[in-house]
This record gives structure tokens, sequence and C-alpha cells, in this order.
């Protein structure tokens, strides 16, 4: 089987069934009544609303002639993203203090939004460029220093 490029890891697949879709310009409704499934099911599916089925994606697959496999190989993808973010949630307690970051350090994004973890070398440098000695020692207590100074290394 081909590899999933990494871009893709992680989406949803009815998002990448939806954007197949457009580039055969291939009406929706229609192409569900084709593989024998009802449109309602298969808009949800592109909306991420719904899981992708084995039985569905096969025979999706068989349909638009792509490798046997490749949708539910995305679904599960997106599943351990899906657990992935969960069990970050959880640890979140365990993020910075924000009360001790300026909001004006974040300026260009919602600082509640910040995904500390997909994001920490972002974070890292621009605090260590522009922020505070307070700001600087509160991000070193939440990624340790040995991570900061890998990152601060490697530019």
């Amino acid at each position: 089987m081909k590899t999933i490029p990494d871009a893709i890891k992680g989406i949803h697949p009815g998002y990448v069934l939806e954007r197949e879709l457009q580039k055969r310009k291939l009406g929706k409704g229609r192409f569900a009544i084709s593989v024998g499934e009802f449109p309602q099911t298969l808009t949800a599916i592109t909306k991420g609303k719904r899981r992708m089925n084995t039985p569905l994606a096969l025979k999706i697959e068989k349909k638009l002639k792509m490798e046997e496999g490749y949708f539910m190989v995305l679904q599960v993808y997106y599943d351990i993203a899906q657990e992935k973010k969960k069990e970050y949630n959880k640890l979140k307690k365990n993020s910075p203090d924000l009360k001790l970051l300026r909001p004006v350090l974040f300026w260009d994004t919602d600082i509640e939004k910040i995904d500390w973890q997909k994001q920490k070398k972002a974070v890292i440098q621009r605090i260590f460029e522009r922020g505070n000695e307070q700001e600087k020692q509160e991000i070193t207590r939440f990624y340790t220093k040995e991570t900061i100074d890998t990152i601060l290394n490697n530019k």
C-alpha cells in the first residue's frame, strides 16, 4: 500500500472524499446513490460529522478506482489524532499559566487557542525574543530547560 502523505494524516476522510469528488466534478447526491448509499449519509461524512465505515469505504474506493483501504487508513489516522487531542486536553491543566504571559506577545492569535505542544517551537522563540524574565521563567517551567535549549540552539 502506498503511504499516506503526512499533510493529510489526521484529517477526516470525509474532507478528503469531498475534495476528490470536487476534483472529479461529481455531485455528492448522485455519487452517493451510485454506490448505494443515502445522500444524507455521504453528506454527513464529507462534513466530518460521521465516521467512514469499512463497507462504504470499499464501495467508494472501487467506484473512484482508488487504492483499497485508503479511506479506512485515513479514518484510523483521524481517530488517532482525536485521541491525542483528548489526552492533550486532559493534560491541559499542565499548560503555561496564562496570567503570567502578556497577551501582546501573541497579538496575532487567540492565546486561548494556542496548541502548546504543536506550536512549542514558535512559542519558545517568541517568548525568548520578546518576553520579559517572568514570561521566560514560566515557559521554562512548562517546557523544561532541555527542550528550550534544544529549540533555541537549532534555529
